[in-house]
């Protein structure tokens, strides 16, 4: 399984951009999918988590109101639309996905506890 994360680059104070993961492979139902990011000399974080059907919604508290996860099951991919980003969003950005806990409610914000994950995308607010 591969997850492979795009629409990251250098961006404006105030911008908008939309990152994507798009996952391709053999692999079971994905459960959950989430953004994670970490910015240098800190440590990952998670962003926003989405379950399967909605049943669980996570932002972290830096972006509520400002960012927006959404995800096409039918093209198996996450997005994450950013708004007003500012300097301090500026991080690689991770998409996480697992296969692995069919309980929808719960929350997951370890990057640990997601079976595959992307590589990363820069994300430069400046």
């Amino acid at each position: 399984v591969q997850l492979v994360e795009s629409g990251g680059g250098l961006v404006q104070p105030g911008g908008s951009p939309r990152l994507s993961c798009a996952a391709s492979g053999e692999f079971g139902t994905l459960y959950y999918m989430a953004w994670f990011r970490q910015a240098p000399g800190k440590e990952r974080e998670a962003v926003a988590v989405r379950s399967l059907g909605d049943a669980y919604t996570y932002y972290a508290d830096s972006v509520k109101g400002r960012f927006t996860i959404s995800r096409d099951d039918a093209k198996n991919t996450l997005y994450l639309q950013m708004n007003s980003l500012q300097p301090e969003d500026t991080a690689m950005y991770y998409c996480g996905a697992d296969t692995g806990c069919p309980d929808l409610r719960i929350v997951r914000l370890g990057f640990y506890e997601y079976n595959y994950k992307g590589q990363g995308t820069q994300v430069t607010v400046s």
